[in-house]
């Protein structure tokens, strides 16, 4: 299984970056995508997670500037991120839930740095 991250990087405050999520070689079905985000120091926060009905969740924090969407067809997963403010600088992580075999767990990815500048 292979989940490939990409689209962190360096802005200033107030600037825009987009996440992108694709997960591979997987046998077994994905019910929902999403982020985390870990800053130093701090535990792993959910940041917005979206099923494969289109049902988003979001962190208070991030309500109104981020935006979560999804290509279930090719298991891949979006975050539109804009306002950025230097409390959003992380870690981001994708996440993937898989379910099959009368069994579910979750795939994570490798991990993309945001970092805000104020």
């Amino acid at each position: 299984v292979q989940l490939q991250a990409s689209g962190g990087g360096l802005v200033q405050a107030g600037g825009s970056l987009r996440l992108s999520c694709a997960v591979s070689r997987t046998i077994f079905s994905i019910n929902g995508m999403g982020w985390y985000r870990q800053a130093p120091g701090k535990q792993r926060e959910l940041v917005a997670a979206i099923t494969n009905g289109g049902t988003t969740n979001y962190a208070d924090s991030v309500k109104g500037r981020f935006t979560i969407s999804g290509d279930n067809a090719k298991n891949k997963v979006y975050l539109q991120m804009n306002s950025l403010k230097p409390e959003d600088t992380a870690v981001y992580y994708c996440n993937a839930k898989w379910v099959g075999m009368g069994s579910r767990g979750d795939y994570w990815g490798q991990g993309t740095q945001v970092t805000v500048s104020s």
